[in-house]
């Protein structure tokens, strides 16, 4: 913390009604939070939103349920505009996962066409690729993309890829494992340009990307609403202008799949529909206390800090770079490498990211590339130097333990 500048920009957040940030949510102060990326926080004024929606449903069901979708409609109608989406061309969804799952339901492949991904996929929408391939007897082939390929190289791998049996492409606007944007609208250009169609993966998308929908590219489109608009988990957009989005389906069949896309999405019987009625009042929170444009500046500004910080501590007792400086990145989340020997795999980074968590109550995600392991940084308005100090004073240690033992 020599450095006044980086003092400074991790000093608390002050809110237009919070002197700091931190306390407009009901984090427990006992955990110290750097993982926002993955599973959100939720507002207090958001949580009442959802508390009073599901306590109205409670008292009355008969007044609630049969005219569900008009609300959910509501709530659609108010939301696609956040990402850049029309609400015509819009559905609430669970998830991301929950998306790519509804896409791949629609589609039809045939023996031996193929699927593209990419080696910084998210392994479950990856996951639900592999198993549409199995049902047609078509494959999946990965598109290697070095960690630190400018937007020229991508569009390049891509173009060299891309084969006369390519039918899908499915790719991430964010990667989760490697916090950095992919190209997808020129990438889905490209594609176009062969016949081919695109899935893009805006889980990280929405709040990060002005316009996350429009700005994304693809004939489908979907993000996560949880993540850095600060949604209710369990609320996400599917968008889509394709022309055949009438062949696409919600995972429950309800008493709406008489109607067309995106209606039909908006029943599905007595599912918790108030994460998705409490998304408008998500991101106006934000909007209101902050403003989207200098949260997104703000967060670039958090995350360099305390990537600074953390590196510093790794690089003073391990003698080697840990900062890493990714091109095309992403204003909330940065990487900082681990010493050799630690979180070489996906199932080495989970156990150290629940091993600090049991052992020193510090939330982390640990990922891995190539063989390497990294901690990926996520901060949200609420992160404060003290969190990235207190990363540094009790984790590092623990963490250069692990990787001599």
């Amino acid at each position: 913390m020599d450095d006044p500048r980086t003092a400074a920009r991790t000093a608390p957040v002050r809110l237009e009604s919070y002197d700091r940030a931190r306390n407009a949510w009901p984090l427990d102060p006992t955990i110290v939070h750097l993982n926002h990326g993955s599973f959100g926080a939720v507002p207090s004024e958001v949580v009442a939103v959802q508390d009073r929606l599901r306590r109205e449903a409670d008292l009355g069901p008969i007044g609630w349920f049969p005219r569900i979708a008009e609300k959910v409609a509501e709530a659609r109608a108010l939301t696609a505009p956040f990402v850049g989406a029309a609400p015509q061309d819009s559905v609430f969804v669970p998830n991301a996962s929950a998306a790519a799952t509804v896409v791949y339901n629609a589609l039809r492949l045939d023996a031996d066409d193929e699927i593209l991904v990419t080696d910084h996929g998210y392994g479950a929408v990856t996951m639900g690729a592999a198993r549409l391939a199995r049902r047609f007897g078509a494959r999946v082939r990965t598109v290697g993309l070095g960690l630190f390929d400018d937007e020229d190289a991508v569009l390049a791998r891509f173009a060299e890829a891309i084969g006369p049996r390519t039918r899908l492409i499915v790719v991430d606007q964010i990667t989760s494992p490697t916090a950095r944007r992919l190209p997808t609208a020129e990438i889905t250009a490209l594609a176009h340009a062969r016949g081919v169609r695109v899935l893009v993966d805006g889980a990280h998308a929405p709040g990060l990307v002005p316009d996350a929908a429009l700005a994304g590219g693809g004939d489908w489109w979907f993000g996560n609403l949880h993540k850095w608009p600060c949604a209710p988990r369990g609320s996400a957009l599917l968008v889509t202008r394709a022309e055949d989005r009438d062949e696409l389906w919600p995972l429950i069949d309800s008493w709406a799949a008489h109607e067309a896309y995106p209606a039909r999405f908006d029943t599905q019987g007595t599912i918790d529909a108030t994460a998705y009625l409490a998304t408008p009042a998500a991101i106006a929170f934000v909007e209101r206390e902050y403003g989207w444009e200098r949260t997104r500046a703000t967060l670039s500004e958090i995350a360099d800090a305390g990537a600074r910080i953390i590196a510093d501590a790794f690089e003073a007792q391990a003698d080697e770079p840990a900062l890493v400086d990714l091109p095309m990145p992403v204003p909330s989340m940065r990487l900082v490498r681990l010493p050799r020997g630690i979180g070489r795999g996906r199932e080495e980074a989970d156990d150290l990211r629940m091993r600090l968590f049991d052992e020193l109550r510090v939330e982390t995600a640990f990922t891995s590339f190539a063989g390497t392991g990294y901690f990926r940084l996520s901060a949200h308005l609420y992160t404060e130097a003290a969190d990235f100090e207190a990363f540094a004073e009790r984790c590092v240690p623990r963490i250069l333990e692990l990787a001599r033992s």
